[in-house]
């Protein structure tokens, strides 16, 4: 737990705070969001570089979950979602990931794009939702979001 600590002190975009000697919650100052991590559940935590030699660290569960920290966000693994390619995808995404996948549904919607693709983008939305909730993240909000839009759309 002492290197996560210690990393996410230097990161310009992270905050920490111990909430007990086991649990250490971690939160991203772009748009609030957060988990919790539990010295129990840790398997490793890995020290490694970017391909800019950026410095960030990898946090690997004893349940097999795995996430990174960067200097700004917290990282994870979107989650396989029927009918999506995760290879089209990429390998880590963030939580700002799904304001733009919103963002882009949003303006689909607004210009009658083919039904294909704003179910693709549905599906985007929905794997990168559900991987930040697997590891921990408070997403209601943001799922509240998108029924709201979905359910617009199928009232058009």
């Amino acid at each position: 737990m002492e290197h996560i600590v210690s990393f996410v002190s230097k990161a310009t975009g992270l905050k920490s705070e111990k909430r007990d000697e086991t649990e250490t919650h971690v939160s991203q100052t772009t748009d609030g969001k957060g988990i919790s991590v539990h010295c129990t559940d840790l398997k490793e935590v890995i020290v490694r570089e970017d391909s800019l030699g950026k410095e960030f660290i990898q946090v690997n569960f004893l349940d097999g979950r795995k996430i990174l920290f960067t200097d700004t966000l917290i990282g994870f693994k979107p989650q396989a979602t029927p009918g999506l390619d995760l290879s089209h995808l990429p390998r880590v995404v963030t939580t700002p990931d799904l304001l733009s996948v919103f963002e882009a549904t949003e303006e689909a919607i607004s210009t009658n794009a083919p039904h294909s693709e704003i179910e693709t983008l549905k599906s985007v939305f929905q794997a990168i939702l559900t991987g930040g909730e697997n590891i921990g993240f408070d997403l209601s909000e943001e799922k509240n979001w998108f029924v709201r839009l979905t359910s617009f759309r199928g009232s058009a």
